[in-house]
C-alpha cells in the first residue's frame, strides 16, 4: 500500500525527498530485521540448549557441526543458492553493479544466520543483516522503478542500515558504508544514509526495550597515565590483525580445496567443535562474554575450559591467548565452511580478549594495576580497526554499541596506532608497470 502511494507521488518529489522517504523505510525494515534475527539466534540457541538438559545428551561440541551441515542443507534444497558471506557479497555487488537482488533475500540471511548462530558458530550477525538490509533497499528500489544511481544509494543505506540496527550503532552503521563499501559521497546520498542508520538502529532501540547490548561501566574516568600502555596495546593489536588476517586467509584456502560440499561442512563445523571444547567462550556470538570482561568480571571466562582445574593468574593469561589465537581458526571455519554470518563482531570478541591478555600479563609482570575490563575494551577497537581497516568505524561502533563515549579518546589512540602497525607489518602489492604500446 505505501509502495503504491509513492508510486502515484514519485512524479510529484524531488529526487531528494524521494530518496529521504525511501531510505526512512529501509531503516525501519532493517531495524525490525535486526531485531528479528537477534530474537531468532537467542530463540534457536535457547531451544537447543534446552533440548540437551530435557535429557538428549548430545554433547555440546556436536551442535556446530549440525548447524553448518543444516545451513548447507537449506541453502541447497530449499532456497537454492549457496551460502553467502553476507558483508563480502554486498561488497561484491556494488563493485559489480549487480543491484537487482532477489527478494528472497530479504528473508533468507536471517533464516540462514539463525541456524548458523544459533547452533553455536563462531561469528557473527552482522552479515546475515547487512546483506537483508542491502536486498531491503534493492527490492524498494525496483518496486519503485527508481534508476541505477538511486538504487546503488538505496543498497548502500540498507546495508548500513543493518549494521546500525544489530548494534544500535548508527554512526558505525553509515560509516561501514562510506568506509567499507565506498557509496558516493554525494549530499542526497549522505543524508539519505544518514536518515536511514538512524531511523534503523532507533526501531532497534526501542524494540529491544531501550537497552545497550553491551553495557560498561565508567565509574573509573579516564587516566593519563595509561597513554603509554595504551599506546603499547595498539602496537599488539596491530601485530594481531596481521595474525588474524593471515589465519583467517590460510584456513579458507583450506577449506576450498575441499570439492564436496557437505565434506566442508563436516570439516568445518569440526574445526568450530574443536574450538569450543578448548576455549567454550567461543561458543556462539560471544557478546555476553564481552560484556562480562569489560566489567572485570573474569572468574567466569575459566567456566567448562580444560584449564578450569588451573588456578592463579596465569591460568587466565594462558586461556586468553589460546582463546584470541583460536578465534580465527573459528571464524573462518564458521563463514567459509559453509556457515552465514559475520566478521565484524569475532573482531570485537578477538580483541576483547587481546586486551584481557595484555593487561593480565602486564600485571603479572610488572604489578602495573591496570584495569582488566578498560583494557579489554580499548583492545575491541584496537583489533577490529586493524582487521576490518575501517578505523572510525571501529572507534565509534565500539563506544555506540556500549555507551561509552567517556572513553574516545584512548579508544581512538588505540585504533590509530593499530592501523599504523598493521600497515607496517603487511607487504605492499608490487606495482604492475603500464606495457608500453
Amino acid at each position: 500500500m505505501l509502495s503504491e502511494l509513492l508510486q502515484r507521488e514519485k512524479g510529484h518529489l524531488s529526487q531528494v525527498a524521494l530518496a529521504n522517504i525511501i531510505a526512512a523505510l529501509v531503516g525501519v525494515l532493517c531495524g525490525l530485521s535486526a531485531c528479528v534475527l537477534k530474537y531468532c539466534i537467542n530463540f534457536v540457541a535457547k531451544l537447543v540448549m534446552e533440548y540437551l538438559h530435557a535429557g538428549f545428551h548430545w554433547p555440546l561440541v556436536v551442535l556446530p557441526i549440525i548447524g553448518i551441515v543444516l545451513t548447507v542443507a537449506v541453502c541447497k534444497y530449499i532456497l537454492g543458492y549457496s551460502p553467502a558471506h553476507g558483508t563480502k557479497k554486498v561488497e561484491d555487488a556494488l563493485k559489480e553493479g549487480n543491484l537487482k537482488m532477489r527478494r528472497s533475500l530479504m528473508y533468507s540471511s536471517v533464516l540462514t544466520g539463525s541456524i548458523t548462530l544459533g547452533f553455536g558458530g563462531s561469528a557473527g550477525g552482522e552479515g546475515p543483516i547487512a546483506y537483508t538490509g542491502a536486498a531491503i533497499g534493492s527490492n524498494i528500489a525496483q518496486r519503485l522503478g527508481l534508476g541505477p544511481d538511486l538504487m546503488r544509494v538505496m543498497v548502500g543505506c540498507g546495508a548500513g542500515a543493518g549494521i546500525a540496527g544489530i548494534f544500535k550503532a548508527p554512526f558505525a552503521g553509515a560509516l561501514y558504508s562510506i568506509e567499507v563499501l565506498h557509496i558516493e559521497l554525494t549530499n542526497p546520498a549522505i543524508l539519505a544514509l544518514f536518515l536511514a542508520v538512524v531511523v534503523a538502529s532507533l526501531t532497534a532501540y526501542v524494540m529491544s526495550g531501550f537497552t545497550f547490548d553491551i553495557l560498561m561501566d565508567q565509574s573509573v574516568p579516564f587516566d593519563w597515565h595509561w597513554l603509554g600502555w595504551i599506546a603499547l596495546l595498539g602496537i599488539i593489536c596491530g601485530l594481531y590483525s596481521r595474525y588474524y588476517e593471515f589465519s583467517m586467509a590460510w584456513l579458507a584456502r583450506l577449506l576450498a580445496k575441499i570439492g564436496n560440499i557437505w565434506v566442508r561442512a563436516v570439516t568445518s563445523g569440526c574445526i568450530i567443535s574443536a574450538c569450543v571444547v578448548l576455549c567454550p567462550a567461543l561458543f556462539g556470538e560471544g557478546y555476553d562474554v564481552i560484556g562480562h570482561i569489560i566489567n572485570s568480571d573474569i572468574d567466569r571466562v575459566l567456566s567448562g575450559s580444560v584449564l578450569n582445574s588451573l588456578h592463579g593468574a596465569w591460568a587466565l593469561i594462558s586461556l586468553a591467548a589460546l582463546t584470541m589465537l583460536l578465534k580465527a581458526f573459528a571464524c573462518s571455519a564458521t563463514n567459509n565452511g559453509g556457515g552465514v554470518a559475520g566478521t565484524f563482531a569475532p573482531t570485537l570478541f578477538a580483541g576483547c580478549f587481546v586486551g584481557l591478555f595484555y593487561a593480565l600479563t602486564v600485571n603479572a609482570l610488572f604489578d602495573a594495576h591496570l584495569i582488566v575490563g578498560h583494557f579489554a575494551f580499548f583492545g575491541m577497537a584496537g583489533a577490529m580497526g586493524g582487521i576490518i581497516g575501517a578505523p572510525l568505524m571501529a572507534i565509534f561502533l565500539v563506544c555506540e554499541m556500549s555507551g561509552s563515549f567517556g572513553y574516545f579518546l584512548p579508544v581512538a589512540i588505540c585504533v590509530a596506532i593499530s592501523m599504523g602497525m598493521k600497515r607496517l607489518c603487511t607487504p605492499s602489492k608490487p606495482q604492475t608497470t603500464p606495457t608500453a604500446r
